[in-house]
């Protein structure tokens, strides 16, 4: 399956940005669909949605405040996520790209068409709500 992307800007430097949108323990300010989190070790965390119940996933990469990526590592359904961070005017504003992909595993194969439809639905909603998060603080 191909990745999902998208782009915004935020009127915010990159370090702010990141430091809110790569914080599992805040997607549910801005994912309307989350509604529990729970950190574990070794840069592991579990979402549990709304929609697709229960993501384990590991951050794989983190590297502030530019990049931050997340690969799903149990369950049927698998999210990878990448969050690309550049700066605009002099690091004064931040252009920020969402990478979702979707991995489905034994009885996950037949819902990965779903969940990508519901994503491209769902996920610019979210990243708006990223937006007027960041720039209200």
């Amino acid at each position: 399956m191909s990745a999902f992307t998208s782009t915004i800007e935020i009127d915010r430097p990159p370090a702010e940005v990141f430091a809110v949108a790569t914080d599992p323990r805040r997607f549910g300010e801005w994912q309307r669909d989350v509604v529990g989190v729970r950190m574990l070790e070794g840069g592991v965390f579990t979402t549990t949605r709304r929609l697709g119940g229960t993501l384990t996933q590991q951050v794989v990469r983190h590297e502030p405040p530019r990049t931050w990526a997340v690969r799903g590592i149990a369950g049927p359904v698998r999210a990878h996520a990448t969050i690309g961070i550049e700066p605009l005017d002099d690091g004064r504003r931040s252009k920020v790209t969402f990478t979702l992909e979707f991995e489905g595993h034994g009885v996950g194969v037949p819902l990965i068409p779903l969940i990508r439809r519901q994503s491209a639905k769902l996920a610019p909603n979210s990243y708006r709500a990223l937006k007027r998060l960041i720039e209200a603080d």
